[in-house]
């Protein structure tokens, strides 16, 4: 269990200076997996049905389902990289081991039960902070939806970090789960095919006037 937050605060790194949208969502991929262990690793002997659902519902969800919705839009819009991100990918690394000795910092300075995971609550914090990053640091679409990925991952890593005494912060991770699937679901028919449409399928009505008089 202690290699996941070091798995995890890599890949954010990774992802914060990465320019390609569709190697990032690979990255999120295998990061949502990592985070489904989690419920099945703190549980260990104590395992309960409640908690396998827990963990296999994470990896589905966060490992398959929504990494696979983002590829389609990905396919269907023809992404490949962002070129010109509102801050550059140099700085964006080095905002991102900023924001770890943030979360680092907070982890410690708010007080948590002590059986709470120390390693785990700063990979919650900062997955959050890089997720709200993601949201003013980058331009396009796909990639706001999803910085909402990383930040729900991080609000899931945080429950489940004391879930065993406060089941409701799972919970409400889900119900973000259930939110980010409707929001790519939103790009996917209404934001992005406006945004990605032909160029000559974007045509004012005077201007489609003037092509059938001529």
């Amino acid at each position: 269990m202690s290699a996941i937050p070091v798995i995890v605060i890599l890949s954010c790194l990774f992802i914060l200076g990465s320019s390609r949208p569709r190697v990032a969502v690979r990255v999120v991929a295998v990061q949502g997996f990592f985070l489904g262990l989690l419920p099945l690793l703190r549980a260990g002997k104590d395992l309960s049905a409640g908690i396998l659902i827990l963990g296999l519902s994470g990896m589905a969800v966060k490992g398959l389902l929504l990494p696979l919705l983002m590829s389609a839009v990905l396919r269907r819009t023809g992404i490949q990289r962002e070129s010109d991100p509102p801050v550059g990918y140099g700085a964006s690394l080095v905002i991102g081991v900023l924001l770890l000795g943030l979360a680092a910092w907070l982890a410690v300075s708010i007080g948590f039960p002590p059986q709470t995971s120390l390693p785990l609550t700063v990979t919650a914090f900062f997955l959050i902070m890089v997720g709200l990053f993601l949201l003013i640091g980058r331009r396009l679409a796909i990639m706001q939806s999803l910085a909402y990925l990383v930040l729900e991952n991080g609000v899931y890593a945080l429950g489940v970090s004391i879930s065993l005494e406060l089941p409701l912060a799972v919970e409400l991770g889900i119900m973000l789960d259930v939110f980010v699937a409707v929001f790519l679901m939103g790009n996917l028919l209404f934001h992005l095919d406006r945004e990605f449409q032909p160029a000559e399928a974007v045509q004012s009505p005077e201007q489609s006037g003037i092509e059938e008089e001529a």
